[in-house]
């Protein structure tokens, strides 16, 4: 039997962007899914179908992955398990592939939410009718999501499964969706879920207890002990509702480099995680979050030395104090500073301004008309972020100006 695999699917533009009091622009969401692709990563749950305000960016976003922008990434709506979104969605967003269809199973939630408007056989028979509607959309995969898998009785949790997959769903989605689970029990629970629907099994878990990556990978392996596939969810830098959900490069780290997963249990091999500097610095820009001082890998101190005999046996051989190397996760390079004269691109920049920066990002155009269209969108940038225009989202405008264009057209 072919060994299995744990992906990463990342939910930062869809859970991400839910957390309270943050968010991102269209702009910034289309950049993390570019750089989630060059990182390797499976999936990118990219938003929300049946959004209206969404609805520009989505297109947008599916229209780049078909001409190549976007190389091997999958793009996945989130949808609740009712027919009504499905019918929706698809009108919306004609072109959606993936989809994860989201009820909740517990028996808290379904008295706590519903308030006596379903019972336990209606939360079935409306995700069975979602998952209908979806085939019969032609969706290519579908995932069905348990809300609170990890309050919900392990009976029920495997009736729900196994209806989802006679219905044709391709995966099962296990939500620890208040970070209730422990590594042991949603091992237990998971790996018995697996063995009883024979598909693969996603892990999806929040940060509430401290234990969203030690649940998530613990979930996985009890899916691949199974004899599935598992797909784990992230988010990059942990954000998400609440305290957070499991760290997009703290979990690879895991599997890669801890020592009862290292060479036993294998991950995507398409992840890259040279890409994880670059792209955890444009998600604390992005959503205005700073990168914690002791984040793994990417902290200010992940690397950084100074009592006598750490620094001394760091000195020596790295390896007496580093589990591993710096360039592993992209650092290492210089970063370059000005600090004399600075000419910036905003939303009231003039063209010669503009051709100073863009000639810094070595941005040529065939001539001043180019110029002054690219010129107009970086504006509009400025204005749709509120935030200085990065260097590469002014290359991505420069590339694909009709894509750029839609992603920042936002209007009721």
């Amino acid at each position: 039997m072919a060994e299995k695999t744990i992906y990463i699917i990342d939910v930062t533009n869809r859970d991400g962007v839910q957390t309270s009091r943050l968010g991102l622009a269209k702009l910034e969401k289309t950049m993390l899914n570019l750089y989630l692709d060059e990182m390797g990563v499976f999936q990118s749950e990219f938003g929300f179908p049946t959004t209206r305000h969404e609805t520009n960016y989505l297109n947008a976003n599916l229209d780049l992955a078909e001409i190549g922008a976007l190389k091997r990434i999958w793009l996945s709506g989130w949808l609740r398990a009712v027919r009504e979104d499905v019918e929706e969605a698809f009108r919306l967003v004609p072109e959606l592939k993936h989809v994860n269809l989201s009820i909740s199973t517990s028996p808290q939630m379904i008295e706590g939410k519903f308030r006596g408007k379903y019972g336990w056989q209606d939360i079935v028979a409306l995700m069975c009718d979602a998952v209908d509607a979806a085939k019969e959309h032609g969706a290519q995969t579908i995932g069905v999501n348990a809300e609170d898998a990890s309050r919900t009785e392990l009976a029920q949790l495997l009736e729900f499964a196994v209806a989802a997959r006679e219905h044709g769903a391709d995966r099962i989605r296990y939500c620890d969706t208040l970070g209730y689970d422990d590594p042991f029990t949603i091992y237990v629970k998971i790996r018995a879920l697996a063995e009883a629907v024979k598909i693969p099994i996603e892990v999806h878990c929040h940060n509430d207890l401290g234990m969203a990556v030690a649940c998530s990978i613990a979930g996985a392996k009890g899916a691949i002990d199974a004899g599935v596939d598992a797909y784990v969810t992230t988010t990059v830098n942990g954000l998400g509702e609440r305290a957070g959900n499991a760290d997009l490069v703290s979990t690879i780290l895991a599997v890669q480099k801890s020592s009862g997963f290292a060479r036993t249990y294998y991950l995507d091999e398409h992840i890259d995680l040279s890409h994880a500097w670059k792209i955890c610095n444009y998600a604390s820009l992005s959503f205005r979050v700073p990168i914690p001082v002791n984040q793994p890998a990417i902290g200010a101190n992940a690397f950084a030395h100074e009592s006598g005999i750490h620094a001394d046996g760091a000195l020596k051989d790295s390896r007496n104090y580093e589990l591993y190397d710096f360039t592993e996760v992209g650092r290492g390079h210089i970063e370059l500073i000005e600090t004399g004269r600075l000419i910036t691109t905003g939303e009231y920049s003039g063209i010669t301004g503009f051709q100073n920066v863009a000639g810094k990002c070595e941005l040529r155009f065939r001539n001043e008309d180019e110029a002054r269209e690219i010129l107009e969108l970086v504006r509009y940038a400025n204005v749709h972020t509120q935030k200085p225009v990065t260097e590469d989202e002014m290359k991505f405008i420069a590339k694909y100006p009709r894509h750029a264009k839609l992603i920042m057209s936002v209007q009721p």
